[in-house]
């Protein structure tokens, strides 16, 4: 029987704002679409928490044997500076200053996003769309929203007509703020908008003779607003109805709350049954933003070439500092927090590597069965890893008193522990066993390995100096021997 048939997975939802019982549309599964990146820069670290999250979001659904349709698209055209309708194409811009096609920036950012996901050992999706790939699309959805009275043209842009959605739909339904407020608080138009009203946003935008990207369509050369594509997509890919909708808190509004608006045009119903937002990277006690220059970029971690760590970092470790916190939670990095992880991260290693040595015994002295609950029911409360990771230190704890011969595990219990601390530490969140790949650990374990085995030989030859000189060596070199009965371990400090 599939493991979600077992487990009540709750999602918070941004819509009710409350936990509620997982439902798919169509049981066993799950369709999850993802607001991806714009390139036109590299992905700073703010931006690669999100995906890291909806990372092990999908991970764990598969783990729990959901069939799962994840989406997540590359914005390459149509978003404008402000996040708006006013200013220059973030594409466009970058292409004019470097003097390059608009396109080159894409495949250069898109490559760069794609090594940054695979250094952190990302799952890719189930499908990458873009903008560009959709644009004939996004007409039609322009074409029907306009054919039902909730869009108008001007001048060759199309907008979408806010106060007229509002006498039957709720524009801030996702993000909680009153229409009625919004018309307050904006300033009138200056004369220079094509809007009818401040709130309006824009479906499709005439090109004017300097921009680059432009595509034919009924009401100009052009190119599509930015809110329009993730609409056009996420139903195409998911159905007019779908399971799950993420993203960074900040695209709540205005760019979440556009597509829903867009969204319920077109087809009726509530596009979305759960909207899921990640909280914000913080820096210096500060948003994470290109906009500020207060950033830093995941590969700049992996080499520690950059003015904020004193050293580099491993990918895993990254990983396990952003699974320490609730995805709901402001997050504070720094050089500090990430040497804390390092530790962390690395006595759950030691733990996880010294697993496959342990022996079943006559009994158990740990009740495996619940703990492995905890794990799960740790998941299914609106995936909160750090609550997990607290069970698996648990764990860890057990294995070190099997390794002093203070516990034992029956070898029914210890086939149920191996294959959850695995499930959980490698499929679920994603980390990597560092202690035994690359950085020639292979060949650093044989060497040590050697040694461990020329001690022992000193030590049945009551060689005793030797064997003692053997120990305090490595000891210098940061590593260090363990004996037990299973034989000698050791680890790298």
């Amino acid at each position: 029987m599939e493991l979600y048939k077992e487990n009540q997975l709750k999602i918070y939802n941004s819509l009710t704002k409350s936990k509620e019982l997982f439902k798919p549309v169509i049981e066993g599964r799950v369709g999850m679409y993802v607001c991806g990146p714009t390139v036109y820069s590299n992905a700073h670290l703010g931006n690669v928490r999100t995906f890291m999250f909806f990372d092990v979001v999908y991970r764990y659904l598969l783990h729990l044997g959901y069939k799962v349709r994840y989406v997540r698209n590359i914005t390459d055209a149509g978003h404008l500076e402000n996040d708006a309708d006013e200013g220059e194409d973030r594409i466009a811009k970058k292409a004019r200053l470097e003097e390059i096609e608009p396109m080159e920036v894409v495949q250069r950012y898109t490559v760069d996003f794609h090594n940054v996901l695979n250094n952190y050992n990302f799952l890719p999706p189930s499908i990458e769309p873009t903008a560009t790939g959709h644009i004939v699309e996004q007409i039609e959805m322009i074409k029907e929203i306009m054919d039902k009275g909730f869009a108008y043209e001007v001048n060759g842009s199309v907008y979408f007509d806010v106060l007229k959605y509002n006498e039957t739909g709720n524009y801030g339904v996702l993000s909680g703020r009153k229409f009625e407020d919004a018309i307050h608080n904006t300033r009138a138009l200056d004369g220079q908008s094509d809007k009818r009203n401040p709130q309006d946003f824009a479906l499709w935008k005439k090109a004017d003779e300097r921009h680059i990207m432009r595509w034919p369509s009924p009401w100009s050369d052009g190119f599509p607003g930015w809110h329009l594509e993730c609409s056009v997509m996420s139903t195409k890919y998911l159905g007019e109805q779908f399971d799950i909708h993420g993203g960074g808190m900040d695209l709540k509004f205005p760019h979440h709350e556009c597509e829903i608006a867009q969204s319920q045009t077109c087809s009726g119903v509530k596009p979305v049954n759960y909207w899921m937002h990640t909280n914000m990277l913080l820096l210096n006690s500060q948003k994470m933003a290109k906009s500020t220059g207060n950033f830093i970029l995941p590969n700049e971690i992996l080499t520690g070439e950059n003015d904020i760590l004193g050293k580099a970092f491993s990918a895993s470790v990254v990983r396990f500092f952003n699974m320490q916190a609730n995805y709901r939670s402001i997050l504070d990095f720094s050089g500090e927090a990430l040497e804390a992880a390092e530790r962390g991260h690395a006595k759950l290693m030691e733990a996880v590597t010294f697993l496959d040595k342990i022996e079943a015994g006559a009994t158990s002295t740990f009740d495996v069965q619940k703990w492995k609950q905890d794990c799960y029911d740790a998941m299914n409360d609106d995936f909160n890893t750090p609550i997990l990771i607290s069970h698996l230190f648990e764990g860890v704890k057990v294995i070190n008193q099997i390794k002093e011969e203070k516990a034992s595990l029956s070898s029914e219990d210890l086939a149920v522990f191996k294959n959850t601390v695995n499930a959980f530490v490698f499929d679920v969140l994603g980390l990597m066993n560092e202690t035994s790949e690359g950085n020639n650990s292979e060949k650093l374990s044989g060497v040590v390995e050697m040694l461990i085995t020329m001690r022992k030989e000193a030590r049945e030859n009551k060689d005793w100096a030797l064997s003692d000189e053997i120990r305090d060596k490595l000891l210098a070199l940061g590593i260090q021997l363990k004996d037990g009965r299973e034989g000698t371990t050791f680890t790298v400090n």
